[in-house]
């Protein structure tokens, strides 16, 4: 089995990139099934059920988000109908949706996603560490193939908590810098891991938003309403290979210039 995971879609930019690629990407790559991280598609920041929607139309079997989940209120009501979009569990343990996705692959394989954020530099009520082993195990009770979107901004978190699932999950993929990473690997027990995927909109920025507003607020201090950019367009990610028990076998990054 062959798993696409599509790091931060960023603004209109990024998915325009998946709404034109994605469908005919999956068949490039024979993949077999798709994550696509969507917390940043509204303005660079949050996301909107219609948006959710259509990312969900695009080709993406799951849709997971991050700490800027709750940026588009609209979305709140609708995680809790919501299947395939799920935000990260321990950014807050009463709000609306779910944290855990199972989903069949193109051959009828379930295969579960999990949404978790780094407590490192980011405000989440509980760490990771609290929640994960509890969520693996619900996991690992509907499906062979576990896929663990990690948001986090510390390397050494995502690091060690790939470590800490070897041999339980099929990957851990890093998100939330909008840099891809250059650690794409398959450790001992059999677990993909990158620190980050990586972003999917337009580089010629500082992080997706225009360059010259994000250095006028670092230079100044003073509030600035930030737009992102337009220019490089690229869907960033990477492609994870497994066995039908989930013993990932292969782990490569992605990144395909969309004109």
């Amino acid at each position: 089995m062959r798993l696409l995971f599509v790091g931060d879609v960023f603004g209109d930019p990024g998915r325009r990139a998946v709404e034109e690629r994605l469908r005919d990407l999956r068949t490039e790559l024979r993949v077999d099934f798709c994550v696509v991280n969507g917390e940043n598609a509204a303005d660079g920041s949050g996301l909107t059920p219609r948006l959710a929607e259509r990312l969900l139309a695009a080709g993406a079997d799951v849709v997971t988000l991050g700490n800027h989940a709750w940026r588009k209120r609209e979305l709140l009501p609708y995680l809790n109908g919501a299947e395939r979009v799920i935000r990260p569990a321990n950014y807050a343990l009463d709000a609306p949706g779910r944290a855990l996705a199972v989903a069949p692959a193109d051959d009828g394989t379930p295969v579960a996603v999990i949404n978790l954020m780094g407590l490192l530099f980011l405000d989440v009520p509980v760490g990771p560490f609290a929640l994960v082993d509890e969520l693996v195990e619900e996991a690992r009770r509907q499906a062979d193939v576990v896929v663990v979107d990690f948001h986090a901004e510390a390397t050494s978190e995502k690091v060690a908590l790939a470590r800490w699932l070897d041999g339980r999950v099929t990957a851990v993929i890093g998100t939330h810098t909008h840099v891809q990473t250059a650690d794409a690997r398959v450790q001992p027990g059999g677990t993909a891991a990158i620190s980050d995927a990586g972003m999917t909109g337009p580089h010629d920025s500082v992080i997706g938003v225009e360059a010259e507003l994000a250095i006028r607020r670092m230079r100044t201090g003073l509030p600035v309403r930030f737009r992102p950019a337009e220019g490089d367009v690229r869907i960033e990610g990477v492609v994870v290979e497994c066995s039908t028990d989930g013993r990932a076998t292969s782990c490569e990054p992605v990144r395909v210039p969309v004109p």
